[in-house]
């Protein structure tokens, strides 16, 4: 583990990290939560989520990052920031007023993007994101997760035709992969 992958995972496990019974968005069920926001959302830990994401894409060349609102929006920012590129939200669904469509920000049709999220199970915000870029006009290059649980991510991505970078594993903060 790099320094910068072990000073996320303790901040990770400091601040984002809940035990108990939860009902994960993929539907499965799980003793611990990552709350990922718990950590991206501070300024503190900003640098250092934006920092981790780069380390673990290596050199790839991208122009602008983002991915669904919510959990992404903070990483994509944190990466735009240490990086120089543009960030951008993709929406859930297209707004009916103003600049209409699921894309919020600065993308362009030219564009190579990094994909990314703050937690992944089944890999479906990464892959929704995906394929608004790609609707948009835009091509994906990479998908990046601050924390892969180990379910389907990234078989899901790949199927994407998208190479997968994890930032850390459920291993890597002391629990199960795929619990």
């Amino acid at each position: 583990m790099t320094p910068r992958q072990a000073a996320l995972a303790a901040a990770l496990r400091d601040h984002a990290i809940r035990e108990g019974n939860f009902t994960l968005s993929s539907g499965a069920t799980s003793t611990w939560y990552l709350d990922g926001r718990s950590v991206t959302f501070r300024g503190d830990c900003f640098e250092l989520v934006g920092e981790a994401v780069l380390e673990a894409v290596g050199d790839l060349e991208f122009d602008a990052v983002g991915g669904m609102a919510m959990g992404a929006v903070p990483v994509a920012l944190a990466v735009a920031f240490v990086s120089g590129r543009r960030a951008f939200a993709v929406r859930p669904e297209a707004k009916g007023h103003g600049i209409a469509g699921r894309i919020a920000g600065p993308l362009q049709r030219s564009d190579r993007v990094l994909v990314v999220e703050d937690t992944a199970t089944t890999g479906a915000a990464l892959a929704a994101a995906a394929d608004a870029v790609v609707a948009f006009g835009a091509r994906v290059v990479a998908a990046a997760v601050l924390v892969d649980r180990g379910g389907a991510a990234a078989d899901r991505i790949a199927a994407h035709g998208v190479p997968y970078h994890a930032v850390l594993t459920a291993a890597d903060l002391g629990h199960p992969v795929g619990s």
